[in-house]
């Protein structure tokens, strides 16, 4: 779980944080479903962005994450006016029993003006340490540092412990290099866990292609293995499969049943069946609302879900009462964490203030954040039986 989240210097977000940070123990940590709403342009896409940048930087590095997803390269991302680095903090808690462990990540220019992590940086507190500095398991400027080993750390161990790292590209995360080795469980559980997120791009189009055979685990971000990992479920645990199809089925309007039906190269295709219509329908005939929701449905009900998914305005191409039903879907959820963000009142209807924040741009261009519930009026009117998407459009959530 993501307890909180900082970015500072990253477009628009010029220092924006949710959730708790290891200096803010007082603070609510972010919960199973976290919601970000605003008006356009306030910086929702941003920041889901910044969780995909980061994710980015672990599947590659630093500089080509800074010009994946037409980002425009490190000038581009870099808040205007400033000449410091961009910045990360997550503070992750690994299992509900365990110590949170914050993640620093700096990210700035060479003398060639190429980007290159400026540090990077794994803390977490000394067991039975309450007050004070968290211990930096892993400490690093750019790509030169130490790293500790082991599950934890104690005076007689921080010595014996430590290893010297010299990275030869300072633009390639640490996390990704000494997080593959059983020496370090602590940096693996985070690198594991960075690994895992689904920041879903998901494109109805790319959906209904045909992919070459072969069955896939997981669905890639913009789903166009979708038909992959409906063989590998199928291949793996056919009768729970069927019993998943025959949920979402339940779940899409319109639908009666949802099956399968294999092409003479081996290639399995999705059949559904529309009621009032005597043939099935394939995939490719389905429209965009319809695979959004078996796709977002199918990712839920993986057997081993991604740790966190991030979902950006899932309410795009859905009938707007139909949105109920999939934050339910999120909020029942309890082994994934689910981020998203939505200007779509009828979703934020469905939604509480502690599970909502709300996005606005300042008069200086850079955006602010806050939970609804520090609003008490808000709260008192939600307690009260008033939906929050209807206070939004009356304009009791905006400043």
């Amino acid at each position: 779980m993501i307890e909180g989240f900082r970015v500072r210097n990253y477009r628009v977000l010029r220092d924006v944080s949710i959730g708790r940070l290891w200096q803010q123990p007082k603070v609510q940590p972010l919960g199973r479903l976290t919601a970000v709403i605003g008006k356009n342009g306030c910086g929702k896409s941003t920041l889901f962005d910044a969780f995909g940048f980061l994710s980015d930087c672990l599947a590659t590095d630093v500089e080509q994450a800074c010009d994946l997803k037409q980002r425009g390269g490190f000038d581009r991302l870099l808040s205007q006016g400033s000449a410091g680095s961009i910045e990360f903090e997550i503070y992750f808690r690994p299992k509900p029993d365990h110590r949170p462990i914050t993640y620093e990540l700096a990210i700035g220019r060479d003398e060639n003006g190429r980007p290159i992590i400026e540090y990077e940086r794994l803390r977490q507190r000394r067991r039975g340490q309450s007050k004070g500095q968290p211990f930096s398991f892993l400490n690093l400027k750019r790509g030169q540092g130490e790293a500790w080993a082991g599950v934890s750390s104690g005076a007689d161990e921080e010595q014996a412990d430590k290893v010297a790292v010299h990275l030869r590209n300072p633009r390639q995360l640490a996390i990704g290099t000494y997080g593959a080795l059983q020496e370090h469980p602590r940096i693996a559980a985070f690198r594991d866990f960075l690994q895992g997120w689904y920041i879903s791009y998901f494109a109805p189009d790319a959906a209904r292609s045909l992919p070459l055979a072969g069955p896939q685990r997981h669905l890639n971000i913009h789903g166009d293995n979708l038909a992959n990992v409906v063989q590998f479920m199928e291949r793996e645990q056919p009768l729970r499969f069927q019993e998943i199809l025959d949920t979402i089925a339940k779940k899409i309007p319109g639908i009666g049943r949802i099956s399968t039906k294999r092409s003479d190269d081996g290639r399995l295709l999705l059949q559904f069946n529309d009621q009032g219509f005597a043939d099935p329908f394939f995939a490719q005939q389905m429209s965009d609302g319809t695979l959004k929701v078996f796709a977002y449905l199918l990712l839920l009900a993986d057997p081993e879900p991604p740790s966190f998914i991030g979902i950006e305005e899932p309410e795009n191409g859905l009938y707007h009462k139909l949105l109920a039903a999939l934050v339910g879907e999120f909020r029942l959820q309890q082994r994934s964490q689910i981020f998203l963000t939505t200007h779509q009142p009828f979703l934020v209807d469905e939604l509480d203030p502690e599970e909502t924040w709300i996005l606005e741009k300042g008069v200086d261009g850079y955006s602010t954040i806050r939970k609804a519930s520090d609003d008490l009026i808000v709260k008192n009117l939600v307690a009260e039986g008033l939906p929050l998407g209807g206070l939004w459009f009356s304009d009791y959530l905006d400043r």
